[in-house]
């Protein structure tokens, strides 16, 4: 093999470097400008990316089944979407679900039972996302929050670690992460939380500052959590990245595992208190 021309590394960096940042603004302006129209197309929008989570979890499992469980996930997160369904039941049977499937996904051997646990996985952000977007004058807060607490967290942990490093947080599943990585992303995600809710007027008035901080607290670290989740899932799959379906990014269920573990919380959260009005 020939030796690299001088400067050749670096170019290859800051062209990868390039194409995550295109791909990156490309599917935020997808996803904030469906956020912000709401209604059938931000549902179509999470149903598609449910099955491109589907696909990319059976073809790490079982290839041969990847396509069929992606189409099913999409017709099945349509239907139910789409029907006269409680949506807060919808999203709290999809979240008991999919936290299920995750539980069991380390315990079980079978193909098909492996296969079950990720459309259990995929189908939260069919059925969750839309729900939480469909509630009267909080929906567009909600799902902003949402996505400030994962950001915030995912920036702040990865900065945060690399600048003061430290003892690691689970080395057997993810070596890069350390504890005060974890700890700055936990503090990071919290403040983003409370800092969008406190921008928004309506929802101020409808859910005090102690709720807000506790629940962008325990948003944050379930948003760790569902990192480490899926890296335990790749290493058991031996893969690198989910899959190559966004340019320098991996997969799906690279980008969106903390984005998951979010909305199964908030998936939970949201049918308890329907319960209670």
């Amino acid at each position: 093999m020939s030796e690299a021309p001088p400067g050749g590394g670096t170019k290859a960096v800051s062209g990868e470097l390039r194409l995550r940042i295109v791909s990156a603004l490309v599917l935020a302006a997808v996803i904030l400008i469906a956020t912000a129209w709401g209604g059938w197309p931000f549902r179509i929008v999470w149903v598609l990316v449910a099955g491109l989570v589907a696909y990319e979890w059976l073809s790490m499992a079982n290839r041969d089944h990847a396509i069929a469980a992606a189409i099913g996930v999409v017709l099945a997160g349509t239907l139910l979407g789409f029907s006269s369904a409680s949506q807060p039941a919808l999203a709290g049977v999809a979240a008991v679900a999919a936290l299920t499937g995750a539980v069991l996904t380390p315990r079980v051997e079978s193909r098909l039972a492996l296969e079950l646990c990720g459309v259990a996985y995929a189908l939260a952000f069919a059925l969750v996302a839309p729900a939480l977007r469909s509630l009267p004058e909080l929906g567009l807060a909600l799902v902003i929050w949402s996505f400030a607490v994962v950001w915030f967290t995912d920036i702040a942990a990865y900065f945060t670690g690399r600048r003061f490093g430290g003892p690691k947080l689970m080395p057997s599943v993810s070596p890069g992460k350390t504890w005060s990585g974890a700890l700055g992303g936990t503090i990071a995600g919290t403040l983003g939380g409370y800092a969008v809710w406190a921008l928004t007027p309506a929802a101020t008035q409808i859910v005090g500052p102690v709720l807000v901080i506790a629940g962008s607290f325990a948003a944050s670290v379930f948003s760790q959590m569902g990192d480490l989740f899926e890296s335990a899932l790749k290493r058991r799959f031996g893969a690198k990245d989910s899959s190559r379906l966004i340019p320098g990014h991996g997969g799906f269920l690279d980008r969106l595992d903390g984005y998951w573990a979010v909305l199964v919380f908030a998936g939970m959260v949201l049918f308890l208190t329907h319960l209670k009005l």
